[in-house]
């Protein structure tokens, strides 16, 4: 079996790890001249604007995925009507662009959200300023919190609109859009996996953990009720049937007094499941392509606990992080840089406790890297 990959990060590469022992094999595309995927599977390098020479290279694998959102909607079109099966479908794609179409297809769906509105001037954002705290951002790209801006009283409104309202947009996302600021306990997110006959199956809720908007760690499972893992298989299942999803889904939330308010989805596999590798019967990586390829999916039940850690900027000693029982180093073999996602390590525990243990001390030593000791 072969997989088409638009994208070639740390995302593609593991999807090509996951696929060797399934026999399944990669040809990856992706516009960088160097690319953590590459080292793994076959890699083609140009713009997504160029759908026939992309065509070309992909012509006969079992099915097209993607591995992040800013692919133009236009070229996961075009695939398809070159005949190529492209799976999640290109709606979900287009949806997880536009945070204005992600939020009314939540409200579409009775899924909470923070309060929203389109806004068309710094007045308008001052006048919602006035009555409660916002958080400006723009309709499409943005990640690991870029793109947005925390507007607390009116008299900030003016900056952060002259800040994000000077960002192009992509076509179809004209202006701006806030969001009413949550005062909430925590973030979590539901990593949801759609087969092609429309079967799901869940990973455990899993509790996130950021600063300066990206992710630094996530806790797995997150302690939480069945009722809240009911709720969010629930909201999750009324967005993958919407959609008619085929592939590994991803949902970020925001908890507030016990209920969950949708924040945004990703259409794809997802850095707060890096810990399904050796925290689950199967990953995240091989229930994406179980999916896609029609295959029966994996068993998602967490098996014991993790704490899975970015490594950003910094990559610490390698021989200090596997002395630690049960850390698990995954390092993507990307060029260190200031925000740069260079790895990942995942404590892994049988019970909570011994994985909080160990954790404290994959913590310490990246601690340790971040200071220069």
């Amino acid at each position: 079996m072969q997989v088409g990959v638009l994208g070639g990060g740390q995302l593609g590469r593991m999807l090509a790890l996951a696929g060797y022992p399934l026999g399944v094999r990669m040809r990856l595309y992706d516009t960088p001249a160097e690319s953590p995927a590459q080292h793994v599977a076959e890699y083609r390098r140009g713009p997504f604007d160029r759908t026939a020479e992309i065509v070309e290279f992909l012509r006969g694998v079992d099915v097209v995925t993607y591995e992040f959102e800013n692919i133009p909607v236009a070229t996961v079109e075009a695939l398809e009507q070159a005949g190529l099966t492209v799976m999640p479908p290109p709606r979900a794609l287009a949806v997880s662009q536009d945070r204005l179409a992600e939020k009314t297809l939540f409200q579409s769906l009775g899924i909470p959200t923070p309060d929203f509105s389109v806004v068309r001037s710094a007045q308008e954002l001052a006048d919602r300023a006035a009555r409660t705290a916002q958080i400006l951002k723009t309709r499409s790209g943005g990640y690991d919190g870029k793109g947005q801006a925390e507007v607390t009283a009116a008299q900030d409104a003016e900056s952060a609109w002259a800040m994000l309202s000077s960002m192009p947009p992509a076509p179809g996302c004209p202006g701006l859009i806030c969001e009413s600021r949550i005062d909430f306990e925590r973030e979590l997110s539901t990593i949801a996996v759609r087969g092609r006959d429309g079967r799901t199956a869940f990973y455990p809720l899993i509790e996130n953990r950021h600063e300066r908007g990206i992710l630094r760690e996530s806790i797995a499972p997150a302690e939480t009720s069945d009722a809240l893992q009911l709720q969010s298989q629930e909201y999750a299942s009324r967005v993958l049937d919407r959609l008619n999803y085929v592939g590994v889904l991803t949902i970020e939330w925001f908890e507030r007094g016990g209920e969950l308010l949708a924040n945004e989805i990703a259409p794809r596999v997802h850095n707060s499941g890096h810990w399904t590798i050796e925290g689950a019967a199967a990953s995240q990586f091989e229930s994406h392509l179980r999916a896609i390829l029609g295959l029966p999916l994996g068993d998602c039940a967490a098996q014991g606990h993790s704490r899975m850690f970015n490594l950003i900027g910094v990559t610490p000693s390698l021989p200090a992080l596997l002395a630690i029982p049960g850390a698990h180093v995954h390092l993507y073999g990307k060029s260190a840089r200031a925000g740069r996602k260079l790895g990942h390590v995942t404590a892994w525990g049988a019970n909570r406790s011994e994985a909080e243990a160990r954790g404290q001390q994959v913590a310490r030593v990246i601690r340790d890297a971040a200071s220069g000791n």
